[in-house]
């Protein structure tokens, strides 16, 4: 049975979607860690803000990527995580309100995406920073 291609007007679309949706993240998120915007957005947020329909946005995603909306935005919350842990004047507790969690959903994100505690991951950051800079005044 022959396929129908699909119309290189509609890749184009499913790509922009996608690429918008990415932006749109990294903006948020930015304007959450800047104290721009108090709450964290969902899904159907960042439809909204794409004019289009929550369910429409994630097949557009999934098709174009191969993953949910929810696989990127949890990620980049991740890497933004990290990046603020990595700051020893800033607690814990300070990292998870500036992403809008308390402490103990903090916690559960973070064990759940990255494999550790903050805190351990913390200390992990450290230890190679010590280890690393032990080497340099070694040589």
């Amino acid at each position: 049975m022959p396929t129908t291609p699909i119309p290189k007007k509609l890749l184009a679309r499913q790509h922009e979607i996608t690429a918008d949706f990415l932006r749109l993240i990294d903006q948020h998120l930015d304007d959450i860690t800047t104290g721009r915007a108090t709450e964290m957005f969902e899904i159907r947020d960042f439809a909204g803000q794409l004019c289009i329909h929550p369910t429409h946005l994630s097949n557009t995603i999934k098709l174009t990527t191969g993953h949910a909306p929810c696989y990127f935005f949890e990620a980049r919350i991740l890497d933004v995580a990290r990046q603020l842990l990595q700051d020893p004047r800033r607690s814990v507790a300070d990292v998870a309100q500036s992403l809008t969690y308390d402490p103990s959903n903090f916690t559960k994100f973070f064990k759940r995406f990255a494999g550790l505690t903050p805190k351990q991951y913390r200390e992990q950051v450290w230890e190679q920073r010590r280890l690393a800079n032990s080497e340099t005044v070694t040589i």
